[in-house]
């Protein structure tokens, strides 16, 4: 017996109720699509998100490979200080012709110094793809920035719905009030 009190009482705003409003029982309603759109579209985006970002770190390692390219020019005294530096290098491209281009050093190689830089499958310099343990954790970071997203979306759209029904009651309470409130004394001014 007591179970089925507790049943009725988890469910109030649906029960038969003579003060149930057509609006109490749309907020119920927005109230549990938003709990699950929260549960399934967060949870949802988060994992999709994720599994993109790894698939994407996944496709640069397996692209993108170190070759030993030799420094054309000296670096410029601004990475001697602890800031970053263009250098000129020149490396070998898979299919045997040489290559030269400019890219981004922390330490000051002098010319003529040995170094690694990354290359894409065409041979061009590109960015070190991240490391299987970086690629887990920003793809999880991702995964999370879109789960919040998804869910602060749902959230926000239903409180905007949620306010917009508070306005509706307001404005049916008021008129109302103005048909009965006559009715039930006088008026102080």
């Amino acid at each position: 017996m007591r179970t089925g009190r507790r049943t009725k009482q988890w469910l109030w705003r649906w029960r038969a109720n003579p003060l149930r409003r057509r609006d109490d029982v749309l907020e119920a309603w927005l109230v549990l699509a938003v709990w699950a759109v929260v549960a399934v579209g967060g949870t949802l985006a988060g994992a999709v998100t994720a599994r993109a970002a790894d698939d994407v770190f996944t496709q640069q390692r397996a692209e993108r490979t170190p070759v030993q390219a030799v420094v054309v020019s000296d670096a410029a005294q601004s990475a001697a200080r602890g800031y970053r530096s263009l250098v000129t290098v020149r490396w070998t491209r898979p299919d045997g012709s040489a290559r030269t281009d400019t890219t981004v050093v922390s330490a000051s190689p002098k010319a003529g110094a040995r170094m690694e830089v990354w290359t894409n499958a065409k041979g061009e310099l590109t960015t070190a793809p991240p490391s299987p343990a970086g690629a887990a954790l920003e793809a999880a970071f991702l995964g999370a920035s879109a789960a919040l997203a998804a869910t602060g979306l749902a959230a926000g759209a239903g409180a905007a719905a949620r306010w917009r029904l508070d306005r509706r009651r307001e404005d049916r309470w008021g008129r109302e009030w103005d048909t009965v409130g006559p009715r039930w004394g006088h008026k102080t001014s």
